[in-house]
Order: C-alpha cells, then sequence, then structure tokens
C-alpha cells in the first residue's frame, strides 16, 4: 500500500513541479478549494437582494450558526463571506492533490449541544469521529523502546500507563479528573447566555429591575455549585497551570501532557498566571455525552461548516460565498442599517451582525469618529499575541514512532488517532520554547501536537496516504529586529519543527509529499485572526465575561444600535463552539421585536 501511495505521490509531485517549480514545497498552496465550497451548500438557487432584515458578515461557523437561529425566527437573513469557501477557520481545503485538509481548526468538541439538537446537524451530513484512546506522548530517551504515555477513555488503562512514571500519580488522576468535572459543569451555564448587565441592573422600573435581577440566573447557578470549594476553584481560574498540577502530580510527562491544553493557542507558558483557564476552555465540551472529549470531523472540519450552512439555507437564509464586506452601513442617528461590499453593492438591513473579530468590525468596517474614543481604545488594546504556526502536510505513509514501532502491515495502531504530543516530556521544556518566543525567536524545541485525522477517515488522502496536522508553538508573530515572517524563515521553522518529530519518528522527512505553512501573519491574512489569535484575542481573565471585547459591551451588543458581535471575539471566546453566534443571535432577535 506504502508503494502504491510513494508512486502516486511520485507522480504529483513531478505534475505540481512541472506546473509550479518547488514553491509548493515552500508554503504555496493550490486554489483548489474543497469540493462544492463555493455555493452547491451556500444557497446556489439564491440570489442577493437588495435589502433583509438581517445581514452575517462572515460565514465563519459562528456566523452560520447565527444566521440558522436569525432565519428559524423569522428573521430573512443573508450571510456574506469575503473567501471563496465557507466556514472561516473550520474550512476543508485540498491543498495537495488528493489530500483534503482541515486547514487551520482541526478537531471538535467544544461544539454546544443544543446547536447539534436545534439546527438536526446529524439530519444534515454532520458526522464526528470520536477517539479512544485519544492522547499520546512519546519519550525522547536512552532506552530502547523508549517510554511513552497513552491517555483513554478507559480509566484502568489510563491508571496503568500513568503508572510508569508514578503510582502516586495513577492513584490520584480519577480524583483530578472528578475536580476538573465538577468545575466544567458549574460554569457551562455561563456559556449559553450573555454576560450580566451590571449597568443595567439598577436601570429602569421596579419590575424591569426585578426582570433583570433574573440575568444573575446563570452566575448564581455557577456559584451554587462550586459551593465551599469555591477558593480551590477560584486557584484554578488564576494560578498558573504548573502550579495546580505540581498539587496533584509529580510525573513530568503527565504534567505536561495535561498543561498542553492550559497555553495551546495562548502566548502564555504554564508558569503563566491564569492559565488553569485555558486548560478548563478546552474540556468543556463533549462528544456523543462524554465530557471532555475531542473528535475528528468526517470530511474534515468544513463538513460541519456544510452542515450549519445547509441546516441555515434549509431555513430560508441567503449565504454567499465571495461577497466581501467593505464598511457597514450607517443611518442619520448612527444606526446599522445594512453593508457596502467591495463592488459597491449596498445591502440594507435592520440588524447586522459581525462573525469578524472586533479589531476588523469596530477599526475597519466603522468610520472611528462613529465610536466612542474610550471603546475604540479598548479594542485596540485586546492582547491579540498568538503563538502559532498550523503546518499541514502531505505524507506517503504513516509515521513510525521509536515509543510505538507501526504494525508489520502498515495499518493504524491504536495512537495514530491520538492528538501526538511531542517535546512534551516536561512542562519546562514547554516554559523553554514560551521563552525563545517571548524574545522574538521561534521555539528551537516548539510545542507540538500532530493529528493524523486520515487515520479514522481515510477519504482525506489518497490510499496508503495520510494527511497530518501539525500544531505548532511558539512562534513570535513579529520575529526579533522586526524580521518578517518570508520564505526563508518559514521554511526554516517547519525545518526545525520536521527535525524534531524525526527525532522521535526516523523516516518522517522522507514521506512527506507536500506541505503548507501558516505563520501567525498568514493566520491573520488568510482567516482574518487578529495577530494570527486563534480565539480572535487572548482566553485571559481580563478578557473575558464582562470584558469581553470590552467592558459594558460584553452582551454581543456594540455601542452602533443594530450593530452586533457574534465571533469568537465576544463572550464565550474561541473554539469552535457556536455559543457566540447563538447568544447574539437570541440578543439581536429580543431587540428586532422591538423595533
Amino acid at each position: 500500500m506504502a508503494r502504491r501511495c510513494g508512486a502516486m505521490a511520485a507522480g504529483l509531485q513531478a505534475k505540481l513541479s512541472r506546473l509550479c517549480s518547488s514553491r509548493w514545497l515552500q508554503g504555496w498552496h493550490l486554489s483548489l478549494g474543497p469540493s462544492g465550497a463555493r455555493s452547491a451548500h451556500a444557497g446556489a438557487t439564491a440570489q442577493l437582494q437588495r435589502e433583509y432584515d438581517a445581514v452575517v458578515i462572515g460565514a465563519g461557523h459562528n456566523g452560520l450558526v447565527a444566521a440558522a437561529y436569525l432565519q428559524q425566527a423569522g428573521l430573512r437573513t443573508a450571510v456574506l463571506e469575503k473567501r471563496h469557501v465557507l466556514g472561516g477557520a473550520a474550512v476543508t481545503e485540498e491543498i495537495v492533490p488528493g489530500f483534503k485538509f482541515s486547514r487551520a481548526s482541526y478537531l471538535l468538541s467544544l461544539l454546544r449541544p443544543q446547536i447539534y439538537a436545534d439546527l438536526e446537524l446529524q439530519r444534515h451530513g454532520l458526522r464526528v469521529l470520536s477517539r479512544d484512546p485519544y492522547s499520546f506522548t512519546p519519550l525522547l530517551e536512552d532506552r530502547s523502546p523508549p517510554r511513552s504515555l497513552l491517555l483513554g477513555h478507559d480509566m484502568a488503562q489510563t491508571q496503568q500507563q500513568i503508572a510508569q512514571f508514578s503510582q502516586k500519580d495513577a492513584q490520584a488522576y480519577p480524583e483530578y479528573e472528578a475536580f476538573m468535572g465538577r468545575m466544567v459543569l458549574a460554569l457551562d451555564p455561563l456559556l449559553d447566555a450573555p454576560p450580566v448587565d451590571t449597568a443595567a441592573l439598577g436601570k429602569g422600573s421596579l419590575l424591569q429591575q426585578l426582570r433583570n435581577l433574573q440575568t444573575l440566573k446563570p452566575l448564581l447557578q455557577a456559584g451554587l455549585a462550586l459551593g465551599r470549594q469555591l477558593p480551590h476553584y477560584y486557584e484554578v481560574l488564576t494560578a498558573p497551570i504548573s502550579k495546580i498540577l505540581d498539587h496533584w502530580f509529580e510525573s513530568e510527562p503527565l504534567k505536561a501532557t495535561l498543561a498542553t491544553d492550559a497555553v495551546i493557542g495562548a502566548m502564555a507558558s504554564p508558569h503563566t498566571p491564569g492559565s488553569g483557564y485555558v486548560l478548563l476552555h478546552h474540556v468543556m465540551g463533549e462528544l456523543e455525552g462524554r465530557r471532555g472529549a475531542w473528535g475528528y470531523v468526517a470530511g474534515g472540519m468544513g463538513a460541519l461548516s456544510q452542515a450549519i450552512a445547509q441546516a441555515a439555507t434549509a431555513r430560508g437564509a441567503h449565504i454567499f460565498a465571495e461577497k466581501a464586506v467593505c464598511h457597514v452601513l450607517l443611518g442619520r442617528d448612527r444606526e446599522a442599517q445594512g453593508v457596502v461590499l467591495q463592488d459597491g453593492t449596498e445591502v440594507r438591513s435592520k440588524l447586522v451582525l459581525s462573525n469578524a473579530s472586533p479589531q476588523i468590525t469596530f477599526l475597519e468596517l466603522i468610520p472611528q469618529e462613529q465610536l466612542p474614543k474610550d471603546f475604540v481604545q479598548r479594542i485596540r488594546q485586546v492582547d491579540t499575541c498568538s503563538p502559532v504556526t498550523k503546518i499541514n502536510v502531505a505524507v506517503d505513509r504513516l509515521p513510525n514512532f521509536l515509543a510505538a514501532p507501526n504494525a508489520r502491515d502498515g495499518q493504524p495502531l491504536p495512537h495514530h488517532q491520538c492528538s501526538i504530543h511531542l517535546n512534551c516530556e516536561g512542562t519546562q521544556l514547554l516554559h523553554q520554547a514560551f521563552t525563545e518566543a517571548a524574545q522574538g525567536h521561534p521555539s528551537s524545541r516548539p510545542m507540538i501536537e500532530l493529528c493524523i485525522p486520515s487515520v479514522l477517515d481515510p477519504g482525506l488522502a489518497p490510499p496508503g496516504c495520510h494527511v497530518v496536522s501539525l500544531f505548532t508553538q511558539y512562534t513570535p508573530s513579529v520575529l526579533a529586529g522586526g524580521r518578517p515572517w518570508d520564505e526563508q524563515a518559514r521554511n526554516a521553522y517547519a525545518d526545525t519543527v520536521f527535525d524534531c518529530i524525526e527525532d522521535y519518528a526516523p523516516g518522517f522527512k522522507a514521506s512527506v509529499i507536500g506541505r503548507d505553512i501558516l505563520t501567525p501573519p498568514d493566520l491573520e491574512r488568510i482567516f482574518g485572526l487578529p495577530g494570527g489569535n486563534i480565539f480572535h484575542g487572548g482566553m485571559s481573565l481580563d478578557q473575558l465575561y464582562f470584558a469581553r471585547p470590552a467592558p459594558s459591551y460584553s452582551g454581543y451588543r456594540s455601542p452602533i444600535p443594530g450593530l452586533y458581535l457574534c465571533g469568537s471575539g465576544a463572550h464565550p471566546g474561541g473554539g469552535v463552539m457556536g455559543a457566540a453566534g447563538r447568544n447574539a443571535a437570541q440578543v439581536a432577535v429580543k431587540d428586532f421585536r422591538h423595533l
């Protein structure tokens, strides 16, 4: 099988070399797009009308969710996307012929259960492939074979794995999981409602004030659920995750593996105060009723966006690709009245919801003089530092790890379906990688999360071949000395990543057919992620809940009447969750009823 794929790969490589010299191996990508990306699932028969009740800027997953709920509530809704493909960062793109990549986001867990049910996503084609085991951390050691840590949903087997490193940790792990699970359950209600509007609590008639008090319910529920353990949970939210993990465990491979969820996507070290919340954010989801589980979407992440788009169009929404919005139309009273496209087309509407980042929405689509100065300053000051470089790789065989050698027949083994953590022998390694990036240098031993979705979804690659997702950090947005992320810098960093993988899985570099390198500036340019930040802004405590995206504007409404923020830059933040889209739509529908 590997020989068959190798021959196919050689043919592809020769063909591409004739077409485009060697640029495709240097981060250059083919503009093929996924099958049916342009219009097959985007209301292909619909024509853009000049007036709607609501217009959604951007067809990221949150924008599509918002459109589905708006249309379901009876509002005539249009979604306008600038790219040729729907989904924002949740897309499937065929970068190398025959290889379909989840080009940016690559795993699913956080999508809210209500959205699955309300939008009937399974009926619209969504299929999620659960993983068990789900985490694999091979070690570099002077022993043969090196040890590894495999975590799965079978607690007894997981404890057996942990016991290789510490019997004490193996005994503590179930209690740790239960502790984190209780905290997640307590915070869960906060995700599905706007943050409490403290300014409104004392306003209006007595009846109105009593109604406003009802908005405190999710916050009170969370406090009651945490109960006497509140001080311990407060520490999780505010302390460095290294301190929390040191309290529970002694073995470095386990602590480093768990710490990856606390720093992933964040320009933060395990020693950074508040890093515990990011860990919580990444274990808040569920798959098929299993808390904290992550899975692959069959067909890639774009299949999720397609399913949401189909749910929206089935309700009557109009969705258009390659319709870039230039600015928001404002009326005499500074209220939103629609949008203007780059080609000059005006689309009028009573409501405008922006799935774009707060920076694009308020600093590019709205004239600055129309916004309060302090608000503009707050948006400019949002921390969008990103450590992430995503590398998508086409390979002609499965990686063969020293710590878990491949089967003779070349078929995938259980660890191949996992999130594979490299350079995670200890938390100090992660801190070291962060420190280098904080000084403007890409990490010399970057934290690498390697996923091979084609193990569970073979249709993503030609027979015997695989797609590999490398979520790596730390890479600064701006290199030391102001150097640009040019081809040389991008390829030098990718080579460092590949050298690291080679140490764990010899032969990896020889298996590579093509690669797509997305540094922080690339993620911003292609997907509109500010600074390349996958969350549209850091998930630190000073940028969450009441303060997301700015104090007094955390409830999806903006200083412009009729303009709402519905993307990851709004509460409850980033990840493929859909909560911001759903919550914002509900707020907008409520306001629409009073127009």
